[in-house]
């Protein structure tokens, strides 16, 4: 038996196996006009080939939560009732397939307003088609221009907009939503000591920097309902205390671990752990599965189940990770991009039932 394709339960939602897709920003929404931040038929069709393909669980990808919280402007968005009404097309596409719909919410902070990656992701200005990002502080990510720092109000607002999303993602028909603590946007930036330098209640000590991402974790915990699961995504590490030859200090794997266990007491149910982000120069040394050993480290600290990315492209790699216990899931990326039946590819490679679509599996399976 496979431990790959073992179904996994997380509250009152059993996902049929434990490939799922990675959230992955396809900034081809509109970026002005009534479609603003609107799914188009492009992301229908782009989430339902991956559910249709055998993944466990699909995630959208990073989902702004207010029109400034958008890494580009061509980001999704969930804010209004016609982004809701084109994400439950999708939900429900997604379901029929046999997939569990999921939902990552984020607000990008002081990395928004940026130009697609095609186009460099160089920071767009308020005054060049973008518009004002904000931060933890007045600090710039790399060349993007500087943020405004964010007042008390300003957070509560977007604490409010956190869970304000969640709500009309429940309406729209997903059944997990993650909020995204990972690579330099907003929620990552007052975690780590290397971006919030605040001197208020949200800066400084470790459990002020937690004081925002664990409001919001409870702010949407308190309107998602209990039967359903809510994960949390972060970056393990800025890969700068990591590093001898840097002598920035930054978030760390220690620093997760602690949080994670703030998080499971906040009800949340999956950790999934990637790294970086944070600053454009810190040196990442990536490799196949890279971002594992941070993943274990959570799960053996904590018991909090937790998900592996990055790297991770063969079917016995994945089979591998789930069955040692260094993860309960992993969550690939590229991967389905280049392949969106991965699933079903690494579920006959390994001997397991794969979940193809009657039109394709009558055809598929008998030759």
């Amino acid at each position: 038996m496979s431990a790959l394709f073992e179904p996994i339960t997380l509250r009152g939602i059993t996902v049929p196996n434990r490939v799922w897709m990675a959230p992955m920003c396809m900034y081809s929404a509109a970026p002005e006009g009534p479609e603003t931040g609107v799914a188009t038929d492009f992301h229908f069709a782009h989430l339902t080939a991956r559910a249709a393909g055998g993944t466990g669980l699909v995630m959208t990808e990073a989902t702004a939560v207010a029109p400034e919280g958008r890494i580009s402007p061509g980001d999704l968005g969930l804010w209004n009732d016609r982004q809701q009404q084109a994400l439950a097309r999708i939900a429900a596409s997604i379901s029929a397939h046999g997939a569990v719909p999921a939902i990552q919410l984020a607000h990008a902070g002081r990395k928004a307003s940026s130009e697609r990656p095609w186009n460099g992701s160089t920071g767009i200005p308020a005054d060049g088609g973008g518009w004002q990002s904000l931060g933890p502080t007045g600090e710039a990510f790399g060349d993007h221009p500087e943020p405004a720092e964010l007042t008390t109000e300003g957070i509560r607002r977007i604490v409010r907009a956190f869970a304000e999303a969640a709500e009309r993602a429940l309406a729209a028909g997903f059944q997990a939503v993650e909020l995204h603590g990972a690579h330099g946007y907003l929620i990552h930036s007052f975690l780590s000591p290397q971006s919030n330098t605040r001197t208020d209640e949200y800066g400084g000590s470790f459990e002020n920097r937690l004081r925002f991402p664990l409001e919001v974790v409870a702010a949407v915990r308190a309107v998602w309902p209990a039967e359903l699961p809510l994960l949390f995504r972060t970056s393990a590490t800025d890969w700068l205390s990591e590093n001898a030859e840097d002598g920035r200090t930054g978030w760390t794997g220690e620093d997760t671990v602690r949080l994670a266990k703030e998080l499971a007491e906040a009800g949340v149910d999956l950790l999934d752990v990637s790294t970086g982000g944070l600053v454009p120069d810190a040196k990442v040394p990536a490799a196949p599965g890279f971002q594992v050993p941070f993943a274990q480290r959570v799960r053996e600290a904590t018991g909090l189940p937790v998900g592996a990315v990055g790297l991770i492209t063969e079917a016995e790699q994945a089979e591998r990770i789930v069955a040692d216990g260094r993860a309960d899931v992993v969550l690939l990326g590229r991967e389905l991009l280049r392949n969106p039946y991965w699933a079903n590819a690494a579920a006959e490679q390994l001997g397991a039932a794969g979940r193809w679509p009657t039109p394709y599996g009558y055809a598929v399976t008998r030759r």
